[in-house]
C-alpha cells in the first residue's frame, strides 16, 4: 500500500490535468493566413467523373474549413466519469503550491502552441492543395477548350457537307419536279392531238356530204349549162361577122412585132458588150487576189526582218506598283470594312498611307522619257566611318514598263511575236523574277478583261490573225497543252488524274524541229475562251505555297504551248510554229525566303535555284556560240526546264524574257541580282530564227 503522502500527490496531479483539459482552447481563424481576403474555390469535377484532387499526391480539397476535433474534453468527461467512483472524501479543499500552477501554466502554453502550428500546417496544406488544383484546373480547360475549338471544326465541316448534301437533294427534287411536269405536258399535247384527229375526222364527214350535195347540183347545173350552149352557137353565127374586124387588128400588131424585134436585137449587141466587161473584171479580181497573196508573203517576210532587227532574244523590264498588302497589315487589307485602321479602330489616314508607300518604295528612276528603256536603281548606306554612302546602278532594256503601265501596253509591245507564231516560227515568252514581284499577273493576268495576261491575250491575237488570213486562202489548226515542272518533274496541268501516276519524257525531232511531252493531255483550240477555261483549271492545279516573300509563291514553272500549224490551198504552202509562255517559279535566296525552316519548301527552292541557273548558263553558253567562239556545248539537259525549252531558246526561235522586279525597298538586293542576270541575257546573240515551213508547188 503506498503511503499517504504518494496519494494525495497523485490525486492533486489528477486534478492539475483535469484543470488542463477542462481549460476552452482557441483556434486561430482560418481565414488569417496570407488570403485571406480570397474566397475558397470549388473544385471541378474532371469529365470522367473523379474529383481533381485525386490526380495528385496533396489531400483531398474541402468545400468549407472544419476546426480539428477537440478529443481533449471527451477524455475530461471520461475521466470525471471514472473520477467520480474513487473520489476522495469531503474534506476541505487542499491549497495547490505555488510551483505547481506555474508548471501547469507552462504545459498549457505548449500545448496550445503545438495546436496552433498543426492549424498552420493543415491550412499550408489546404492552400498547396488549391494551388495544385488550380493548376490542374487550368490544364483541364485549356484541354477542354482545345477539344471545343476541334469539335467545333469539325461541326463547321459537317455543316457545310450538309448544306451541300441538302443543296443537291432541292436540285434533285427540282429535277423530279420539272421531269413531272414535262410528263403531264407531253400527256396534255397527245391528248390535244387525238381531240383534234377527231374533229378533223368529223369535218372531213361533213365535207363528205357536202361533196355529194354540190355533185347533185353540178348535174342540175350541167343540163342547163347544155341549154346554154345551144343559146351560144346561134351567138356565133353572129360572131363572125366581128372576125373581119379583128383580123384588121391582127396585122397591126404585127407590125408592131416588127418593131420590138429590132428594139431586142439592139439590147442583145448591149448584153455582148457588158459581158466582155465583166470578163475582164474578174480577171482584175484574179489579178488583185495574186497581188494580196505574193503581198502577204512579202509582209511576212519583211516583218520578219523587223523582228530580227530588234533582236531574236529580247528583254523587257516591268516593275509592278506598290500594293496595299506591302504597307498595310494583312488584317487590314483582307478587311472589306473601311473603318479599320491598323489597331483596328479607324480607317487608315490617305496622307499617312501614301507617305508609307513613299517610305517603302525603292529609290528608281526612268530617265528614258521618249523610248523607255532605262532604268536606274539608287541607294544610300553608311560606311565603316559613319559617312554616307550613295550608290547608283543604270541598265538598259529593249523596253521598260513603269508600275502605272498597263496589261494592254505591255501586251502591244508582244503583239508581232503573236504574229510571228502564225508565220511558221517558233516563239517563247517567259516571265523571270523574285516571288511576289507580279510574274503571274503579267502572264495570266486577273479575272477583268483589262486585267487579262500575256496567254489569253497572245492566244486571242492568233485566232485574230488566223481568221484574217482566211481570206488569202490560209487555214489554221491549233492545239495547247499546259505542264508544271515541279522538283524536276513534269506534271501535265491538263491531265485527268493525280500528278506523278505517270512518268512524262520530253522528245526532240531534229527534223521537223517538233518538241513532245509523252502521255500529256493536248487540248483541241477553236476559241480564246476556251484557252480561258483551260488557264483557270491549270491555276487550279498548280503547286503553291506560303513563304516569307509572298503568301501564294509559285513553287514550280509553268510551261502554256500552242501549237499552229497552216496551209494554203492556193498556193501549196503550209507551215507550223509554237508559241511557248513560260511563268517561272520565285527566284530568290534561302535566307529571304525564309524555306530553309521547312524540309519541303527548302526542296523546292533548291530545285527552283538549279533549274533557274541551268537557263542562266544555258542563255550564257548560246551567246558564246553566237559570238563564234567554237563549237559551243549548250547544256540543255542540265534541267527538265532548259530541255523541254530546247527548241524555244535556239536560234531557231524569237524569245523575249519579262523581267519583272519589286518596288519595295525591302527587295532592293533581289531585284539588283535580277537586272544583272537580265542584262546578261540581253547581251546575248542566239542566231536567227528560221521558219518552219515547206511549199509543195501543185500543176
Amino acid at each position: 500500500m503506498p503511503p499517504a503522502g504518494t496519494s494525495n500527490s497523485l490525486k492533486r496531479k489528477a486534478q492539475e490535468n483535469i484543470g488542463l483539459d477542462l481549460q476552452p482552447r482557441k483556434l486561430a481563424a482560418i481565414a488569417e493566413g496570407p488570403n485571406a481576403n480570397q474566397p475558397l474555390r470549388p473544385v471541378k469535377a474532371l469529365p470522367n467523373g473523379t474529383a481533381a484532387s485525386k490526380l495528385g499526391k496533396g489531400p483531398p480539397p474541402l468545400t468549407k474549413p472544419r476546426a480539428p476535433p477537440l478529443t481533449s474534453s471527451t477524455t475530461v468527461a471520461s475521466t470525471r466519469r471514472t473520477r467520480s467512483t474513487s473520489a476522495p472524501p469531503k474534506t476541505a479543499p487542499v491549497r495547490p503550491p505555488a510551483r505547481p500552477t506555474s508548471r501547469i501554466g507552462s504545459t498549457r502554453a505548449n500545448v496550445q502552441g503545438d495546436q496552433l502550428q498543426s492549424i498552420q500546417e493543415q491550412i499550408a496544406g489546404i492552400q498547396a492543395a488549391q494551388a495544385a488544383d488550380a493548376a490542374r484546373f487550368n490544364a483541364d480547360l485549356a484541354q477542354e477548350r482545345a477539344k471545343r475549338s476541334d469539335l467545333q471544326a469539325s461541326h463547321e465541316a459537317l455543316s457545310r457537307e450538309l448544306t451541300s448534301s441538302r443543296t443537291q437533294e432541292i436540285a434533285q427534287r427540282n429535277e423530279l419536279y420539272i421531269a413531272s411536269d414535262e410528263l403531264n405536258a407531253l400527256r396534255q399535247r397527245h391528248e390535244r392531238e387525238i381531240s383534234e384527229l377527231q374533229a378533223d375526222l368529223r369535218k372531213k364527214d361533213r365535207e363528205l356530204r357536202e361533196l355529194n350535195e354540190d355533185l347533185r347540183l353540178a348535174q342540175s347545173d350541167l343540163e342547163r349549162e347544155r341549154e346554154t350552149v345551144k343559146g351560144l352557137k346561134a351567138t356565133v353565127s353572129q360572131q363572125a361577122t366581128a372576125q373581119l374586124s379583128l383580123t384588121a387588128q391582127i396585122g397591126a400588131m404585127q407590125a408592131e412585132k416588127a418593131a420590138f424585134q429590132a428594139e431586142y436585137n439592139r439590147t442583145a449587141g448591149s448584153r455582148a458588150d457588158l459581158a466582155v466587161q465583166l470578163e475582164r473584171a474578174t480577171k482584175r479580181v484574179e489579178e488583185l487576189e495574186r497581188e494580196a497573196r505574193e503581198g502577204e508573203s512579202v509582209r511576212r517576210k519583211l516583218h520578219n526582218m523587223v523582228q530580227e532587227l530588234k533582236g531574236n532574244i529580247r528583254v523587257f523590264c516591268r516593275v509592278r506598283p506598290v500594293l496595299r498588302s506591302d504597307i498595310l497589315p494583312a488584317t487590314l487589307v483582307a478587311s472589306t470594312s473601311s473603318d479599320v485602321d491598323f489597331e483596328g479602330t479607324a480607317s487608315p489616314d490617305p496622307e499617312k498611307e501614301a507617305d508609307l508607300r513613299e517610305e517603302a518604295m525603292a529609290q528608281l528612276a526612268y530617265p528614258d522619257r521618249l523610248d523607255h528603256k532605262e532604268i536606274v536603281v539608287k541607294a544610300s548606306s553608311e560606311s565603316a566611318t559613319g559617312q554616307e554612302r550613295k550608290e547608283e546602278w543604270q541598265f538598259s532594256f529593249d523596253r521598260v514598263f513603269e508600275p502605272h503601265s498597263t496589261q494592254g501596253e505591255v501586251f502591244e509591245e508582244i503583239s508581232q511575236l503573236a504574229q510571228s507564231c502564225t508565220d511558221g516560227y517558233n516563239v517563247c515568252v517567259f516571265a523571270y523574277g523574285q516571288t511576289g514581284s507580279g510574274k503571274s499577273f503579267t502572264m495570266e493576268g486577273g479575272s477583268s478583261e483589262a486585267a487579262a495576261g500575256m496567254i489569253p491575250r497572245a492566244v486571242e491575237q492568233v485566232f485574230r490573225v488566223a481568221e484574217e488570213l482566211k481570206t488569202k486562202g490560209w487555214q489554221y489548226k491549233m492545239e495547247g497543252q499546259f505542264l508544271e515542272i515541279y522538283n524536276e518533274t513534269i506534271n501535265d496541268l491538263l491531265g485527268k488524274g493525280e500528278f506523278d501516276k505517270k512518268k512524262h519524257d520530253i522528245k526532240h525531232d531534229t527534223k521537223t524541229g517538233r518538241t513532245t511531252v509523252t502521255d500529256v493531255n493536248v487540248v483541241k483550240l477553236s476559241s480564246p475562251s476556251q484557252v480561258r477555261t483551260l488557264l483557270s483549271v491549270a491555276q487550279g492545279r498548280r503547286t503553291v505555297a506560303a513563304t516569307l516573300m509572298n503568301e501564294r509563291s509559285s513553287r514550280s514553272h509553268s510551261v502554256f504551248t500552242l501549237r499552229i500549224r497552216g496551209e494554203n490551198a492556193l498556193t501549196g504552202e503550209s507551215c507550223e510554229g509554237s508559241l511557248n509562255l513560260v511563268d517561272l517559279a520565285g527566284s530568290e535566296r534561302l535566307e529571304k525566303s525564309g524555306a530553309g525552316a521547312d524540309k519541303d519548301r527548302l526542296k523546292e527552292t533548291q530545285s527552283i535555284n538549279k533549274s533557274l541557273s541551268a537557263l542562266g548558263d544555258v542563255i550564257a553558253a548560246l551567246g558564246e556560240k553566237g559570238e563564234g567562239k567554237g563549237d559551243k556545248h549548250i547544256p540543255y539537259r542540265n534541267s527538265k526546264l532548259t530541255y523541254l525549252l530546247q527548241n524555244s531558246l535556239s536560234g531557231n526561235s524569237k524569245t523575249l524574257m519579262f523581267l519583272n522586279l519589286s518596288p519595295l525597298a525591302t527587295h532592293l538586293n533581289e531585284s539588283l541580282c535580277s537586272l544583272r542576270f537580265a542584262t546578261k541575257v540581253n547581251n546575248t546573240a542566239i542566231g536567227t530564227a528560221k521558219k518552219q515551213a515547206k511549199t509543195n508547188q501543185t500543176a
